[in-house]
């Protein structure tokens, strides 16, 4: 296995040789939707404001911003993949806010219409929300498309510190995310879970725990790895000009990767292991190198470092709760 993720230029289970092993080697592409969900902890349910980090525009592109039906999201979205990347099979993306922030019934009729544009060329759902906005029934609609869909469920965890997720108004506690991956324990569903890292009250030794705790939970299937940026539009941002406080730099965060990945089961499949906002949205850290360069960087880095994932994992006892 690790010879293999050597041979592509990558330290760790890449979410790139997942696609294409699962689905024999075609070419598969997200195709993001933005089914108009808000967040609890946006529209005074849990709060105001949302999440302090959070401009929503900082990870919609355009093409679903301006269009405005799902229908025709998923439309352009699937022409433009297939025309400029050569995309043979789709997944559609449930992104933007929290995707299951409604009562089943609808969720149902909103993924049922996405899933209807191109089936007999869609292999996957993706769906983004939060762990506060998950039940049994909501659980149970997105298992009912495992029968012939591979369906990812993917969750905010953060940190793993209530600390940290009370200064930056997230609205939920760990324990709240522990609740719902005991509901996924024997669930066909793909359960990935994001990380931000950088918050500057947290040191370097909290953020690298985070590996043990996400180890311990043997349903986590995939992780998304995130360095903290600053976006315009954000309490965040708003904020960083008067009260600065240091980011990671590009060799700062390769470095800490380097550290944290080999601490991680070599099962967990890494989508990503760093994001970007777009550059007129990204106050800081200011890296000047396009995504494909810093990805890159950080894969070059963790094969010069010798930072090959599970090369430190120590298997605990994984919770059950």
């Amino acid at each position: 296995m690790v010879e293999n993720w050597l041979k592509n230029g990558k330290a760790y289970n890449y979410y790139g040789a997942y696609l294409r092993k699962t689905f024999e080697g075609k070419r598969v592409f997200k195709v993001i939707v933005d089914g108009g969900f808000t967040c609890p902890n946006r529209d005074g349910v849990k709060g105001y404001g949302g999440c302090t980090y959070c401009n929503v525009d900082s990870f919609t592109p355009d093409s679903a911003r301006k269009l405005p039906t799902v229908r025709e999201q998923v439309e352009e979205g699937i022409r433009k993949a297939r025309n400029s990347y050569g995309a043979e099979k789709f997944i559609i993306y449930f992104q933007p806010n929290t995707n299951t922030y409604a009562p089943a019934h609808l969720l149902k009729m909103m993924y049922d219409e996405a899933l209807s544009i191109c089936p007999e060329d869609t292999v996957g759902l993706a769906v983004g929300t939060r762990p506060d906005c998950l039940d049994f029934e909501k659980i149970a609609l997105l298992e009912s498309y495992t029968d012939h869909l591979d369906v990812d469920l993917e969750m905010g965890m953060e940190s793993i510190y209530d600390e940290t997720l009370a200064k930056i108004n997230r609205g939920c506690t760990h324990a709240e995310l522990e609740n719902v991956l005991a509901l996924l324990e024997n669930s066909p569903l793909n359960v990935c879970v994001h990380t931000i890292f950088g918050f500057p009250w947290e040191s370097k030794e909290m953020m690298l725990e985070y590996a043990h705790v996400i180890n311990s939970f043997k349903q986590i299937k995939f992780v998304k790895l995130h360095h903290l940026h600053i976006v315009k539009g954000s309490i965040m941002g708003s904020r960083f000009d008067k009260e600065p406080f240091d980011l990671f730099s590009l060799e700062e965060y390769g470095d800490f990767l380097a550290e944290f990945i080999p601490l991680l089961r070599p099962d967990i499949v890494l989508q990503r292991i760093y994001g970007l906002a777009e550059q007129d949205l990204l106050i800081a850290p200011k890296w000047n190198k396009s995504k494909s360069q810093v990805q890159h960087f950080l894969d070059k880095h963790l094969i010069e470092k010798g930072a090959i994932q599970g090369s430190q994992y120590q298997q605990p006892e994984l919770s059950s709760l």
